[in-house]
């Protein structure tokens, strides 16, 4: 019984005191509150029972205005360890120091601060402390980049792969990818169906547009980007763009041996569905205009408002003539005057006639197609089984 006691009395010992935390190691990066700032230097309570100093120069602008305050946090890379007390950088110093340091950064994977100041062949030239380094251009990003100038003047995280004195060869795509880690298991915990996020254009292929919606990049197809018909989401979006964009699918998918993400948005998910408000619109034997969008060898489809689009048969692009392709008559783009026949708004059918100049008014063309389907251009779903 008294060794039961003793062992409970251990573990409420052990409670008490928690967990204890592992004291930061070289190389570590850590976040710490200032506790106190002296004339030279910056006193950062490191965590662990661990205290770390900062040069007063890595918490300054370079007027010499300091940074920081009692209380604020930073975060560091412990660079040394020395009679208890952690050495920490935020950034290479320049001058006679920014050599030494560069070694450092290089052999414990420190990240270092460098401003691109200019493109050159095969990537970007770099100034870190007033050592010039080069980024190929396929470690700028985490994707391929190609139009690099947008970074010139900015000032941006590197990991430096190659230091020599005077070779200097640093990626950026690494620490990147470490980013979007972090934000991607975040990401995931609340990504579902419905789920509306904002996200930045990040690339375009014919076929749709890859968003990044914080640390994984989903697809927008075509088809998602409205109502209207889209032959390039170029002609929608631009590059770098903020959109909001609606979660329809997101799952996990093993490719060459390696796990990735595939999400696929909408815009369109967001958008008024104009097929509301064609009953009130339009109504059979109107006469209109629009556009044509596109040419099939059954009939022409024409956009009479901003996405809905009708098709006109070939059998009605001519009034009293033989059309044996829609190219005779029309072609994408061209304005025309048209009359409607058929409106099926549950299935999103207009079905329209060219063909109505000659031999009476639109609406009774209209109404003589209603009595006789079949005699001209077949029933209203023969004139979409094609489409």
């Amino acid at each position: 019984m008294a060794d039961q006691d003793e062992d409970f009395a251990a573990m409420l010992a052990e409670s008490e005191v928690g967990p204890r935390t592992k004291r930061p190691k070289v190389g570590d990066t850590i976040k710490g509150k200032v506790i106190s700032i002296g004339k030279d230097t910056i006193f950062v309570d490191a965590g662990g029972k661990a205290e770390g100093t900062l040069d007063r120069a890595q918490v300054s602008d370079k007027d010499d205005k300091l940074l920081v305050k009692v209380g604020d946090t930073v975060e560091a890379r412990v660079v040394g360890d020395a009679g208890g007390v952690l050495n920490l950088k935020m950034r290479v110093s320049r001058g006679p120091e920014a050599s030494a340091e560069l070694q450092q950064a290089f052999e414990l994977g420190i990240p270092v601060e460098g401003k691109i100041t200019e493109v050159i062949k095969g990537g970007v030239s770099v100034d870190v402390a007033g050592v010039r380094g080069f980024c190929p251009a396929s470690q700028v990003e985490a994707r391929f980049v190609e139009d690099l100038t947008v970074y010139v003047g900015q000032k941006l995280m590197f990991r430096i792969t190659k230091y020599e004195p005077r070779n200097l060869v640093l990626s950026r795509r690494a620490l990147v990818e470490e980013e979007k880690a972090k934000l991607a298991t975040e990401l995931r915990k609340k990504l579902e169906p419905g789920l509306v996020v904002r996200g930045k254009v990040v690339g375009f292929k014919p076929f749709g547009a890859f968003v990044d919606i914080g640390g994984m990049e989903g697809m927008l197809h075509v088809s998602e980007l409205g109502y209207s018909r889209v032959e390039k989401p170029e002609d929608v979006l631009s590059l770098g763009q903020e959109v909001d964009v609606v979660v329809l699918k997101s799952e996990q998918v093993v490719e060459k041996g390696r796990t990735i993400d595939r999400v696929s948005l909408s815009l369109k998910a967001l958008a008024t569905d104009p097929w509301r408000d064609a009953v009130a619109l339009f109504k059979e034997g109107q006469r209109l205009k629009g556009k044509v969008t596109r040419l099939m060898a059954f009939g022409a489809f024409v956009e009479i408002a901003p996405g809905i689009e009708g098709l006109v048969h070939i059998s009605e692009l001519g009034a009293g003539r033989r059309v044996n392709h829609p190219k005779e008559v029309v072609e994408p783009a061209q304005e025309v005057e048209a009359t409607i026949l058929r409106i099926d708004v549950p299935e999103r059918k207009i079905a329209l006639s060219l063909a109505t100049s000659e031999g009476g008014t639109a609406e009774e063309v209209a109404e003589a197609t209603k009595s006789q389907p079949s005699a001209k251009f077949g029933t209203f779903g023969d004139l979409f089984k094609k489409k």
